[in-house]
């Protein structure tokens, strides 16, 4: 079997029982569950949702987005080995973490395997929730333009890049297209204010005024409870986005959680501390990758210039990146996975197969 065989890169053709369109991100599938299996499975699971949720089938995959655009390379390899497997147990070892130090549940109500997740439905709060240690990334290109209101929050004279800032701070944005709410363009991912998320908190979808305080509440707590961890392997949390949603319990409660994926390569920036205390920045994230695609190609605007989004797509679509670019990626994953939890990332030689091996005869999800 080539190294390209065992890359998971189409995850929405597995023949799981559902009577609904697969919905395909650039990195996960979402597969939801037929009503009966729905409640069958809380039932014979014991699961702590109301008996009506809605559940579904989250598969990761190994394919590598950026610049809104998914990349491959030579030999056919569609994605990057050991990915989608490290971003899973990084989400798992962190939001079990959260749970231990006493934070909020997440939207994982069980992990069959380690490319997939068993998911209630949640009703998601439209921000990126975002919180940031140190200014770099588009905070310090939008500060060396002169702008000291981010997010509407001022940002002192004097700071330099890559510099760690005064205090923790929580810069959100828009997670979609919303449309009708006072300052704020009807653009997907726009910054936003704390001011704009208090003035049309309906409109964010939050249940209370008083759930902006519990969100940024568990957004800290829980950007600490991970840098601490990380420092004790000598890794930097720099900067990451959260996301939250509100699910019902079986006591037909409502309650916030932590939904999508929360501290990994792909959500967040980290660093090697030993190489930033000697002046260097080594990026163990994707932010990698990144720079890696802007010193391979010889014109970096397409890349970073959304007007010319078609010149982009094309040049992910025609372009195999070197074997060695994706391989440099699969041992940052893979190391910081390690790191993390503390095990082996054990690479499965047919995830497929094994996926509907155990939703047949542990599930009963396929026909």
């Amino acid at each position: 079997m080539s190294l390209a065989d065992k890359v998971l890169a189409v995850n929405n053709d597995l023949p799981i029982r559902t009577d609904k369109p697969v919905h395909s991100g650039k990195v996960r599938s979402v597969y939801w569950l037929t009503e009966a299996d729905s409640r069958r499975l809380i039932e014979e699971k014991g699961y702590d949702v109301a008996a009506d949720a809605p559940l579904a089938i989250m598969v990761i995959s190994d394919r590598i987005s950026a610049f809104e655009c998914i990349w491959h390379g030579e030999g056919d390899m569609r994605g990057v080995p050991g990915k989608g497997a490290a971003l899973n147990a990084i989400s798992n070892h962190w939001f079990k973490s959260f749970r231990e130090n006493g934070l909020a549940d997440s939207h994982i109500l069980d992990i069959p395997h380690p490319f997939i997740w068993i998911v209630q439905k949640a009703r998601p709060v439209m921000i990126e929730a975002i919180c940031r240690q140190y200014i770099t990334g588009s905070m310090w290109r939008a500060y060396s333009k002169g702008e000291r209101n981010f997010c509407g929050i001022e940002l002192p004279e004097g700071l330099t890049k890559d510099q760690k800032l005064p205090e923790l701070l929580i810069t959100p944005s828009t997670k979609g297209i919303l449309e009708g709410i006072p300052g704020v363009p009807a653009v997907d991912d726009v910054n936003i204010t704390r001011t704009n998320i208090s003035d049309n908190y309906e409109a964010f979808n939050f249940k209370s005024v008083e759930d902006i305080t519990y969100y940024e509440k568990l957004l800290k707590e829980g950007f600490n409870v991970i840098s601490d961890a990380l420092a004790d392997v000598g890794q930097m949390f720099v900067d990451t986005k959260f996301e939250f949603g509100y699910v019902t319990d079986s006591k037909g409660q409502d309650k916030l959680i932590y939904m999508d994926e929360v501290g990994t390569p792909d959500s967040s920036r980290i660093w090697d501390t030993a190489a930033f205390d000697q002046g260097n920045v080594v990026e163990n994230s994707k932010e990698g990758f990144r720079q890696q695609l802007l010193n391979h190609f010889p014109e970096p605007d397409i890349l970073l210039n959304k007007n010319r989004m078609d010149e982009r797509l094309a040049l992910a679509e025609h372009n195999a990146l070197p074997t060695s670019v994706l391989m440099s990626i699969s041992e940052t994953y893979l190391n910081i996975a390690e790191k993390i939890t503390g095990e082996k990332i054990v690479l499965s030689a047919n995830p497929k197969a094994e996926i509907v091996e155990i939703l047949r005869n542990d599930y009963n999800l396929i026909d």
